[in-house]
């Protein structure tokens, strides 16, 4: 396959990439896929039948999200001295082709030239979004997303592990990574049916990591999914988004995972999904040391590479050592007027400090069924800027913010906040979990504020300059008894980020 006469089409220079699974073969305009006659129990090439079935499996799936990039299935006749592509005679091994893409697009590579950056994290979050909620949903005659589907995968990885490497410094660390799972798993166990319920049980890709992941034509491709388990694939949605989270936060990037997850889970609302994300977390840490391990098995190896494969393994356990560790999460809430620039100073803080954001702009169309990016009518105190629609909407931030920090995230509520009554409850609930609870009054003066109104463009929100004037006679300060929980942001003058999360960590 190294030679050029194999092909039916020019080449200009051919290279071999070898996983523990595969050969790709590089041939300048096309890439060729073959996939090794191997069983690894969640994975069985182990016949021809097999490997030409998760071939056309592999086209169908990856054209989903990647049709520019999988052309079609090809046969390998001839014999394995002088193989021929798309010959005649008797074949003996099939390929995938696809349309041969620069190594440089694939995001793993441009993390590491420093071409990766939070703008990247919401065009792929956006992808994602849209991906899983066009896709096939599992419905209760399947068995995908049962408990028992959600836990084998789990318990494959340990056993897997301990059968492809020897493991004695590791026992320790498995045992208790092995304890975690199954005693999060117990405890999960209703959520993990709600879940199954709600339908997020979806055909996802399966295998969203960075070296998966391109940026081509400006834009985010996802190639290579799960063809050869359907059980690794119909997953929750949240298991699908914890391996580019993990991932990211594995190579030293938790802006960028953060803001990933933040942009998803603001497309999508999925909120309720952060309670299983840890289980997740672990569970992705603990497949790609399952994947070093199987490395150290292939042939052709060489020392170095099995001395990275061996690092690679031990920070993926140190990794999923950490999913199993819970901070304390805080309460924070924004305060101010429209165009104070509570969601640029929210932003700045969950991009640095690993919040989740909710923001009272998308739940509040999001509640009443209008994209994010559509306006509304912005009537003051009428359609869904009504007295009622906004108590909606502040119960539904309630909802949501309980739902973030039971999962143990801290989270931020990007909403105005101007009466008493929409912030007591929060505070309440902070109480109630026994967590951290802040006020972060932003503010400018009202003159600054009349010409962000009218510079802004695309912009969620819909305040206008006549919302701004009913709000700043309307405005009125913070009780007494919640300024020892407040901290003031002005947003005249440059924001000392460092600062003010040194005194939001003290708090």
């Amino acid at each position: 396959m190294m030679k050029p006469e194999v092909y039916d089409h020019p080449v200009k220079k051919i290279e071999l990439i070898e996983t523990h699974i595969s050969c790709v073969l590089l041939t300048g305009d096309f890439a060729y896929k073959i996939k090794k006659p191997v069983n690894f129990g969640f994975l069985d090439f182990s016949t021809l039948e097999k490997r030409h079935t998760f071939c056309l499996n592999e086209l169908s799936l990856n054209r989903r999200l990647a049709p520019d990039i999988y052309l079609d299935v090809v046969t390998i006749s001839g014999v394995p001295d002088k193989p021929v592509i798309n010959g005649s005679g008797e074949v003996f091994e099939y390929a995938v082709k696809m349309a041969q893409f620069p190594q440089s697009a694939q995001l793993d590579h441009r993390l590491a030239a420093g071409k990766l950056n939070v703008e990247h994290m919401d065009a792929i979050a956006r992808m994602v979004a849209d991906f899983h909620q066009a896709i096939d949903i599992a419905d209760d005659s399947m068995d995908y997303g049962n408990n028992h589907a959600v836990y084998q995968p789990v318990e494959e990885n340990f056993i897997q592990i301990r059968e492809h490497l020897d493991t004695g410094k590791y026992d320790e660390t498995l045992t208790m990574l092995q304890s975690w799972s199954q005693s999060a798993f117990v405890k999960l166990k209703p959520v993990f049916e709600q879940r199954k319920h709600d339908g997020f049980i979806r055909e996802c890709h399966g295998d969203m990591h960075l070296r998966n992941l391109l940026w081509l034509n400006g834009g985010p491709v996802a190639f290579d999914c799960i063809e050869f388990n359907s059980q690794l694939r119909w997953i929750d949605v949240i298991s699908e988004v914890a391996f580019l989270v993990m991932d990211l936060q594995d190579r030293k990037q938790p802006q960028l995972a953060n803001r990933f997850l933040n942009s998803y889970l603001q497309a999508t609302g999925d909120y309720a999904g952060l309670a299983v994300l840890p289980f997740y977390l672990c569970y992705r840490a603990l497949v790609r040391a399952k994947v070093n391990a199987l490395r150290l098995e292939q042939k052709n190896i060489t020392q170095q590479e099995r001395v990275q494969a061996v690092a690679d393994f031990e920070s993926y356990l140190e990794l999923a050592k950490v999913y199993t560790q819970q901070a304390i999460p805080k309460l924070i809430i924004m305060r101010g007027l429209s165009a104070s620039g509570k969601s640029t100073v929210s932003q700045q803080l969950l991009d640095a400090m690993g919040l989740i954001r909710i923001r009272s702009d998308v739940e509040r169309k999001r509640l009443f069924s209008i994209a994010s990016s559509d306006k509304a009518a912005n009537e003051i105190d009428q359609g869904i800027y009504s007295a009622q629609a906004s108590q909606q909407t502040y119960a539904k931030l309630l909802e949501l913010a309980l739902q973030v920090v039971s999962a143990g995230y801290s989270v931020i509520i990007d909403a105005a906040f101007l009466k008493h009554e929409q912030r007591q409850p929060f505070q309440q609930l902070a109480e109630r979990l026994r967590v951290g609870y802040l006020v972060l009054e932003v503010t400018a003066p009202p003159a600054v504020l009349r010409q962000r109104i009218v510079a802004r463009k695309n912009d969620v929100s819909d305040a206008d300059l006549a919302v701004l004037e009913h709000q700043l006679l309307h405005w009125m300060p913070l009780h007494e008894d919640e300024l020892k929980t407040a901290i003031s942001v002005n947003t005249e003058e440059a924001l000392q980020l460092d600062s003010l999360i040194k005194v939001i960590n003290k708090n």
